[in-house]
């Protein structure tokens, strides 16, 4: 299975989190923690992490924090991804040339470099403005829409007239 870490996960959470308040308040990592329920150390170290690398902006001092260092649609959760976790590929040889013995044999090696190359600028059109809420522009569906479409699908099916046993109701 393909998926992203949880610090990533974590990541685009935390920002959605700040990018939903009003823009430029600095935030500390314990209310970010409190927002999303979250452990305290994992935000902590996400957040300095991301003012690293210039994702968030840190503010020092007795009113210190972090705040976003751009509008959340001007960062991609590709950044957000690159920044927590190095190099997006689906394959150790994509991010670490020469780590696998079999690298200069491989006969999947290109189409899986294409692959990464897709799902990086899949990743690269969806800015985190966007994860916060289903935008009708995007194309992206939130996974209640998904649900309740099926749902909704399925129960009309199983609840028509011509159905009068009970065979069709819901349990």
């Amino acid at each position: 299975m393909l998926r992203i870490t949880k610090e990533a996960d974590y990541g685009i959470m935390l920002l959605v989190s700040m990018a939903s308040r009003p823009q430029g308040e600095i935030h500390t990592a314990r209310q970010a923690a409190a927002w999303t329920g979250l452990p305290l150390p994992m935000v902590s170290k996400i957040l300095r992490t991301l003012a690293r690398e210039r994702i968030l902006a840190s503010h020092r001092g007795v009113s210190g924090g972090y705040s976003l260092n751009r509008p959340a649609a001007e960062t991609s959760v590709a950044q957000v991804i690159r920044a927590l976790e190095g190099p997006i590929s689906m394959v150790q040889c994509g991010s670490e040339p020469g780590a696998c013995v079999q690298e200069a044999v491989c006969p999947t090696r290109i189409n899986w470099s294409r692959i990464s190359h897709e799902v990086e600028n899949a990743l690269e059109r969806v800015p985190i403005s966007e994860m916060i809420t289903h935008s009708p522009s995007s194309g992206l569906l939130t996974l209640s829409d998904e649900v309740d479409g099926a749902v909704g699908d399925r129960h009309a099916a199983d609840t028509s007239p011509a159905d009068s046993s009970g065979a069709g109701e819901e349990r």
